[in-house]
């Protein structure tokens, strides 16, 4: 395990949003194109490698923990607009989600 300092970790803007649109993307198998709501940061396009892992219709509508304040990157000629945050587990995939609705762009502490 690598140490960063307090002032590495406290760069990163890791806020909830809420998910509201989710499609494949084409000739892929592992990519989720992904439409989240920030509440005043706006909607961004955000694509996830989890397409082995969940169904595209089962994610509409949940809140997930993401980095917003990554530079964007062009994946599979979709512009990733941040990262989803979640867990590798020895089945696969642990998504994140606060246990109260939490208003999206809510930034976490």
């Amino acid at each position: 395990m690598e140490f960063i300092s307090y002032e590495d970790f406290a760069k990163l803007d890791i806020r909830i949003g809420t998910i509201l649109a989710v499609e494949r993307v084409p000739e892929t198998d592992k990519l989720l194109k992904c439409t989240i709501d920030f509440g005043e940061l706006g909607q961004r396009t955000i694509v996830s490698g989890i397409a082995q892992f969940r169904e595209p219709e089962t994610l509409v509508g949940k809140q997930c923990p993401y980095i917003v304040n990554l530079e964007p990157k062009m994946l599979r000629g979709v512009e990733s607009q941040g990262m989803l945050i979640a867990a590798s587990t020895p089945d696969g995939l642990a998504l994140l989600h606060p246990d109260v609705a939490a208003p999206p762009g809510t930034k976490l502490k």
